[in-house]
């Protein structure tokens, strides 16, 4: 079978790269496979071979201000789409994260020239502008037992102002007519989207290679010393940095971890920018010993996940999977998660870690502590969690896709 694979990048985190790990996934269950994605760097564009893939760089690169328009349908580049689409003559296509430069017009361009096509939604981008936040009481540190994640424009207006694209949502359902499947990367995901009208959808979680996790002696002794952890309690938080990540409460709960738990560290991965020196002036006024690595590729991270004793993802907004966790568990990691979107389908409370509103800081704190102080508790946590990230093969997600693409 044909496979062509489009996501607006590959060396990003999250959606890139569950998208390239599926490419080589479908590769190994003897399909070829194509990738079109694009690049902000001119130099960069152009196709290239990685492992038998076949990737198509397109160059795209404008201002974040028109994103809710160009996202709708980047005009000269899905020519260049077309043109590719035209030469690889696929079987089927499957798009990810298109929702920047690939551009949704891309879908009505695929089923053109291609029986099948799919979209694997990762985010709420489909009906929303950025994280998904407005289901949240904020006032209510309990964790709910149902969340309502219907939001009307006027909502978005609100948040967005002159950034909000009114007939934004209208256009994309327009577009999801030419997809013969939606699938979400969760439950929750799921729920948000046929509450905002977008309907055929089915749920396959990401997917995750449990022998690409094991451990590296030397590379974690390497990253110990470089980073000045040995002897040292590490409490590791990462991803792409910001307010709706759970980030300054995470610092407000470590305020007590420190002071409780001597020795401790919070080990903070992600890109360095404005807000990183914001969280980490914030750290300082606390008394909280934090260091910052900068972004981790996929090495370095597996490696920061070894040295340290326990993970915690607190979002504050629908995080529809966040690979943090299964990868935390993939390392034998217990984790300290969020009550808002896919954790709860992949952590299992009081068994490979614990589940908490992030706005509960007290909580949160505690929970860490409890993990910090009790390394038998942390070991079989990491143990069941290693057991249960067997249940989300990179390889048996691949082949659910198959069936469907078969179908």
């Amino acid at each position: 079978m044909k496979i062509l694979i489009l996501s607006d990048g590959l060396s990003g985190g999250g959606a890139e790269r569950v998208a390239f790990d599926l490419a080589n996934s479908f590769l190994e269950l003897k399909n070829e496979v194509s990738i079109i994605t694009t690049v902000q760097d001119k130099s960069k564009a152009g196709k290239t071979n990685e492992n038998g893939i076949e990737i198509y760089k397109i160059y795209s690169n404008y201002h974040e201000r028109w994103r809710a328009y160009i996202s709708l349908n980047n005009y000269m580049l899905v020519k260049e789409v077309k043109r590719i689409i035209k030469k690889i003559e696929p079987d089927v296509v499957h798009a990810h994260a298109i929702h920047c430069h690939l551009s949704y017009a891309s879908l009505k361009i695929a089923k053109k020239y291609c029986d099948k096509v799919f979209l694997t939604a990762h985010d709420v981008m489909l009906f929303h502008y950025a994280k998904l936040v407005e289901f949240i009481n904020f006032k209510n540190a309990e964790i709910p037992k149902q969340f309502d994640y219907k939001i009307g424009f006027l909502k978005q207006i609100k948040r967005f102002k002159k950034r909000y694209n009114p007939l934004r949502n209208i256009i994309i359902k327009k577009y999801l007519k030419y997809v013969d499947k939606i699938f979400a990367v969760s439950n929750s995901l799921k729920d948000a989207l046929e509450q905002n009208g977008i309907k055929n959808v089915e749920v396959v979680y990401n997917g995750i290679n449990l022998s690409e996790w094991k451990e590296n002696d030397r590379q974690v002794k390497e990253f110990k010393d470089k980073y000045n952890l040995n002897g040292k309690k590490i409490v590791f938080f990462g991803g792409r940095l910001s307010d709706w990540k759970g980030t300054k409460e995470l610092i407000q709960a470590m305020e007590r971890v420190s002071r409780e738990v001597q020795n401790t560290v919070l080990l903070v991965s992600g890109q360095e920018n404005d807000y990183t020196h914001t969280i980490s002036k914030l750290a300082e006024e606390k008394g909280i010993k934090m260091i910052l690595t900068g972004w981790l590729g996929k090495e370095e991270l597996k490696t920061a996940y070894y040295s340290s004793d326990i993970i915690v993802t607190p979002s504050l907004c629908l995080d529809t999977f966040n690979l943090m966790n299964l990868e935390a568990m993939a390392c034998n990691k217990p984790v300290v998660t969020t009550c808002f979107g896919g954790a709860t389908e992949v952590v299992i409370d009081n068994k490979t870690g614990y589940i908490v509103n992030p706005l509960d800081t007290d909580m949160m704190s505690k929970k860490i502590i409890e993990l910090l102080e009790n390394d038998e508790k942390a070991r079989e946590f990491g143990e069941a969690g290693h057991s249960r990230a067997k249940k989300f093969s990179l390889s048996k997600q691949a082949e659910k896709y198959l069936k469907y693409f078969n179908a």
